[in-house]
């Protein structure tokens, strides 16, 4: 697919439907971008801290890492999707970026694996989150590029499923390599890789011609990291909503092994595992959930309602985490977490997507993913304050994600353009 970026040439190219062959080798792409990254937030990460400073010291120290990496993606994410969208290479604007994307990310998480401190581990980590963004921020701009409107819900929702499917084989891999870092953070990369790259090689990727190329100038840099709420205000409530839900999962996924450690009494050895347990079965409900409401969203022709039963489904589903004192409790509050976690997915990306600016979408959408890189940068930074002002509980923490949740649930209601 090639042409310009205007919209009329977004328009003309996103007429044509795609097949189930794009579908399926672009769902294995996106779930390789999630599985390279994901793997050691819900787990390696956590642990790999943990072993070099103890559990007393180690939530601060995720901290760090976490939001440091978080903030990197934050810049990363925008910015690679401008670049992106400037790209002229014969090889297309997205596929440069996914394959640099890729060999980046994954050489940091390697000197994560092998860091013997934690400045070793924070340089890592902020280089695998700055590859990793430049991976994501051009694999999210194919939907737009070659997806039409009436086949989003779809691809929404087989997107969707990538996320669990990506959890549970990224926790599946660490638990059957615990004990042996290099694997534990490798293998994920390079399962992973090689969907991603399966996909590059096949790709259509659109091309622009160096003379079509927008002029760069300062103007144009500040603004890849800001759409004005008072030009685009659903954008900006669709971002408020996103970036809230997103928080609740970040205080989630970033504190959930020490959680297993402190509130459930794991055993450090158990935690690979018992994370895998509570996703494969929150995976099981995001599948379902997911793929039943892309469909209905599609037929029905409406998104909020989804987006806003979502987003409280979830904020309950950490209330029961909250208050759980056993891992079947726990797995309890997984599972009901993935039924509004599955809805959300299902339908919050086409919702974005039809209320997007144009011109520029990829550069648009990359000041969208900022509401999903901004709260792991926040949910770290605030977390060892909420644990102190509740005496180190975990259930305070998890209360007060279920209320973001919530609060993101008002936060869609105002959007006009989309029903």
């Amino acid at each position: 697919m090639t042409g310009d970026l205007s919209g009329a040439d977004f328009r003309l190219s996103a007429t044509r439907r795609v097949g189930w062959g794009f579908v399926t080798l672009y769902g294995l792409a996106y779930l390789g971008a999630i599985l390279v990254l994901l793997a050691p937030v819900l787990v390696t990460l956590a642990l790999k801290v943990n072993a070099l400073v103890g559990i007393e010291r180690a939530p601060a120290s995720l901290g760090l890492v976490a939001g440091l990496g978080s903030l990197v993606a934050l810049v990363g994410n925008p910015l690679f999707g401008r670049l992106s969208d400037r790209t002229t290479s014969r090889f297309g604007m997205r596929r440069p970026w996914m394959i640099i994307g890729l060999v980046g990310g994954s050489l940091g998480v390697l000197v994560v694996a092998a860091a013997p401190s934690i400045p070793v581990v924070l340089v890592g980590w902020c280089s695998a989150q700055a590859g990793f963004s430049a991976l994501q921020a051009a694999t999210v701009a194919v939907l737009p590029d070659q997806v039409p409107t009436e086949q989003r819900g779809l691809v929404s929702g087989v997107l969707g499923v990538c996320l669990p499917i990506a959890s549970v084989t990224g926790t599946f891999l660490v638990q059957l390599f615990t004990g042996d870092q290099l694997g534990m953070f490798l293998i994920p990369c390079a399962i992973g890789g090689a969907f991603i790259l399966l996909f590059a090689v096949t790709l259509d990727d659109r091309r622009l011609d160096a003379a079509d190329r927008p002029i760069w100038s300062i103007r144009e840099l500040a603004e890849t990291f800001y759409l004005s709420p008072r030009t685009s205000p659903d954008f900006a409530w669709a971002f408020t909503s996103r970036f809230l839900f997103v928080l609740a999962y970040a205080f989630l996924a970033t504190y959930q092994a020490y959680y297993l450690l402190e509130r459930i009494n794991s055993a450090e050895a158990e935690v690979p595992y018992r994370i895998f347990v509570g996703t494969l079965l929150q995976a099981a409900a995001i599948i379902v959930a997911s793929i039943v409401g892309g469909r209905l969203s599609d037929r029905t022709g409406r998104r909020k309602i989804f987006v806003v039963g979502a987003s409280v489904v979830y904020g309950l589903a950490l209330f029961v985490i909250a208050v759980a004192t056993t891992f079947d409790g726990y797995l309890v509050g997984m599972a009901i977490g993935g039924l509004g976690f599955g809805l959300y997915l299902a339908v919050d990306l086409a919702l974005v997507v039809d209320v997007l600016p144009e011109p520029s979408r990829a550069k648009n959408l990359g000041v969208f993913n900022i509401a999903a890189a901004l709260p792991f940068a926040v949910a770290p930074t605030i977390a060892p304050a909420i644990l102190a002002a509740g005496s180190g509980s975990y259930s305070v923490l998890y209360a007060f994600a279920g209320v973001c949740a919530f609060i993101g649930a008002l936060a869609i209601l105002p959007v006009k353009r989309v029903r």
